[in-house]
């Protein structure tokens, strides 16, 4: 009988093979949580719980008997309470690099292909009319700022990737200092400065209380009307309902994102009739690599656990009860 219980609360590979196998080794069981059954008493006898799009509130982890993890088998920790997890002695991790550099070359892509109008041109192109006046205007990369809202890891690759194409970079972060940034070359700013100055602005900070909806119709009516928005963050960093407005109402030129306020878009969304909006299906993490390391390094951090060790990147540390 295996000495430790993981419990997955949901799964989005085709198999578990892999992390079976890990966990095994390791003296560890794993069980994926019924959906057809109560979450909270599928994990109520768990030693460390995998995460991945099922909500964990502090009702669920209040009845977490033994836990010693909850990790979220991605980078966003928005599906967990973690002050409850906190209140509990739970520690709570993630993976943060496993698809750093798959979101930032995502993210550069969509701002490169505003800049170049590339899809819009396509969708002319295919429509039968071949006329380059349509794009009118275009501006260079070295006329151009790019402007990061956040400037954690995945938007400091932004930054290396997007200075090498000749875009300017400025960014809003309240926690990274200028000599932070100035080791890549970026202008940090306030956030009314980044709607004002930005050509494109792109979203890379954490969905929380202080970040959600900051993106609204009064931060857009703030931004150039040439600018364009580009998300790969969380989708609830933007008012969905304001984007739509601004867009109809020329706040902006345009926006390329890859979340929405839910996973998936209704057949009568309003983003899916505009010509000036570009949409990808939560896909920017995505690589056959990404994949690999993202179920390798979180069985890799249940184990470190289970055996003692805290995991490397301990969301919780400073404010989890001992």
């Amino acid at each position: 009988m295996a000495e430790f219980k993981v419990v997955l609360t949901d799964n989005i590979f085709p198999d578990l093979n892999l992390e079976r196998d890990m966990l095994a080794a390791a003296g560890a069981e794993l069980v994926l949580a019924d959906p057809e059954r109560d979450l909270a008493e599928e994990l109520k006898d768990a030693d460390a719980v995998i995460n991945t799009y099922a909500k964990l509130p502090a009702p669920v982890i209040e009845k977490l008997e033994r836990c010693r993890l909850i990790i979220r088998n991605g980078i966003g920790v928005d599906t967990i309470d973690v002050a409850a997890a906190s209140q509990k002695g739970i520690m709570v991790a993630n993976i943060p690099t496993y698809c750093l550099e798959e979101v930032a070359t995502h993210a550069t892509a969509l701002i490169l292909a505003c800049n170049r109008k590339v899809v819009f041109l396509n969708g002319k192109v295919k429509a039968g009319i071949w006329n380059v006046k349509l794009a009118i205007p275009i501006q260079a990369p070295e006329a151009s700022v790019v402007g990061l809202a956040g400037f954690g890891r995945i938007p400091r690759s932004v930054s290396r990737k997007v200075k090498a194409l000749g875009f300017d970079v400025i960014a809003y972060d309240p926690y990274v200092a200028q000599a932070d940034a100035d080791v890549y070359g970026v202008t940090m700013v306030d956030f009314s400065t980044l709607l004002a100055k930005s050509d494109y602005i792109s979203i890379h900070c954490p969905l929380t209380a202080e970040t959600r909806g900051m993106f609204d119709y009064e931060a857009f009516r703030k931004m150039k009307r040439s600018a364009y928005l580009i998300n790969t963050a969380r989708g609830a960093v933007v008012k969905e309902k304001d984007l739509v407005a601004a867009l109809r109402d020329g706040l902006i030129a345009g926006a390329a994102l890859d979340v929405l306020e839910t996973d998936g878009i209704a057949p009568d969304h309003p983003f899916l009739k505009m010509e000036n909006v570009i949409l990808t299906p939560h896909a920017a993490w995505y690589s056959e690599q990404s994949i690999l390391r993202r179920r390798t390094q979180t069985v890799e951090e249940v184990i470190k656990v289970l055996k003692g060790g805290e995991p490397t990147s301990f969301v919780n540390r400073r404010s989890i009860v001992r």
